[in-house]
């Protein structure tokens, strides 16, 4: 298994582009199969999760291919509407194949899917909404099998706003017959990035962003070129590893109104931060201070999948905060790899409390799940002497080529495949 070996306490500088953003372009490529022809879909992440979905694709009778930043695919011979469990268990992001599929086949024959343990995180929500527009759902066992002659438009309200389950209700609404309003709809970036990129295939949608979106379903989509939104997400992971190096990093092509309540969060604890356009500077000469309380939440608030990277700041930090994690109640498995570079954390149900100590030091941890993995990645970077990240599969899920990206910066990170006896 590949590992990634860092040899911490260099600050971070330098200027560095990000790409674009993988929690956009999954459900964008999936809704790419709605409309009959070639579609280029350009500022597309080169991640592990974007092959699976393109091998996805391919199953189900596309030609895909990632050529540079740019994904085209050629959706003329969909004609399979059995995804493989091979490809589904590699990623939860399959999920969002139902309503393309009920929208393109009329069918569409699934399994559970798969992606980083961080808590429950059930498809209820995405199974209710097509059911109520008129889709019939058989489970047995792993197996979903979903059908339906002609989605019908519905009022669906979500008890809970499902960033999956809104976009995969938008994505079957779209040629469905009539109207479909979703309320307590998830308001995420990447919701705006789908509903602008399914609008310029022909969509009717307005009020992604809010809560409340409605789509006035259409005959036809038709193929079209899109540039999708750079990753907020790796745009603060960036932001954080470069303050807690006390680094000096530009960031360029980002949006900062993603980032409202991180950029919040780090000017608390003392960061530097310039925003000029879509170009940002982090700044940190000085250890960082305790925040007290950080609470994530759905958008807009703080990210859950930014938590894990925000706690390594603040157990670096002079004084105490406290962690409160509502999204998913699994996510705090990276605190014993930190405990094991020096952190001080207690954990209790869904908090963590954190005694800021004065440094890190290296060690060899596992990388439990994506987000985790960047964390420890960070904490490699602030701590004295050699990190070793082991399951850096995990890492590679959603950031592209992180060793290159951080050595662009002035880290020392390596990643080491072992070598294969003959």
């Amino acid at each position: 298994m590949e590992k990634l070996v860092i040899e911490g306490g260099k600050p971070l500088s330098g200027a560095i582009r990000i790409h674009g953003a993988k929690n956009a372009a999954l459900p964008i490529l999936a809704a790419s199969i709605m409309a009959k022809g070639t579609i280029m879909i350009q500022n597309v992440p080169d991640l592990s999760d974007i092959h699976v979905m393109l091998g996805i694709l391919r199953a189900l009778g596309c030609q895909a291919e990632l050529k540079g930043d740019a994904v085209i695919v050629n959706t003329h011979g969909v004609h399979q509407f059995h995804i493989p469990e091979s490809l589904m268990s590699q990623m939860r992001s399959s999920i969002f194949l139902m309503g393309p599929m009920l929208s393109r086949l009329g069918k569409v024959e699934l399994y559970q899917p798969g992606g980083c343990a961080i808590g429950e995180r059930k498809i209820d929500l995405h199974l209710q909404g097509l059911a109520a527009m008129g889709a019939s759902i058989e489970e047995s066992g792993n197996k979903i099998v979903c059908t339906v002659d002609e989605l019908e438009g519905a009022e669906i309200v979500l008890d809970y706003p499902s960033v999956g389950a809104t976009e995969n209700i938008m994505m079957a609404a779209v040629t469905a017959c009539g109207m479909t309003t979703i309320t307590n709809a998830a308001r995420e970036p990447e919701i705006q990035d789908l509903q602008n990129f399914l609008n310029a295939m022909g969509a009717k949608i307005i009020g992604a962003g809010t809560d409340t979106i409605t789509i006035e379903g259409v005959r036809e989509l038709i193929p079209c070129s899109y540039r999708i939104i750079p990753d907020r997400i790796v745009t603060g992971t960036l932001m954080i590893a470069a303050a807690v190096t006390k680094g000096n990093v530009t960031l360029e092509r980002v949006n900062p109104s993603h980032l409202t309540s991180a950029i919040h969060v780090l000017k608390r604890a003392g960061v530097q931060i310039t925003i000029n356009g879509d170009i940002m500077n982090i700044c940190a000469k000085a250890r960082p201070k305790a925040v007290g309380w950080v609470v994530t939440s759905p958008y807009p608030s703080f990210p859950t999948d930014l938590q894990s990277q925000i706690m390594v700041l603040l157990s670096l930090a002079d004084g105490a905060s406290i962690i409160k994690e509502t999204v998913f109640e699994g996510r705090f498995k990276h605190v014993d790899e930190l405990s094991r570079m020096g952190a001080d954390i207690r954990v209790d149900l869904n908090a963590a409390f954190i005694r800021g100590v004065s440094r890190l030091y290296g060690a060899t941890v596992e990388a439990t799940d994506l987000r985790a993995g960047a964390a420890l990645v960070i904490a490699g970077l602030a701590a004295q002497g050699t990190t070793i990240i082991e399951q850096i599969h995990h890492i590679d899920r959603g950031y592209e080529h992180i060793e290159h990206m951080l050595s662009a910066l002035g880290a020392s990170i390596e990643r080491i495949t072992p070598v294969r006896a003959e």
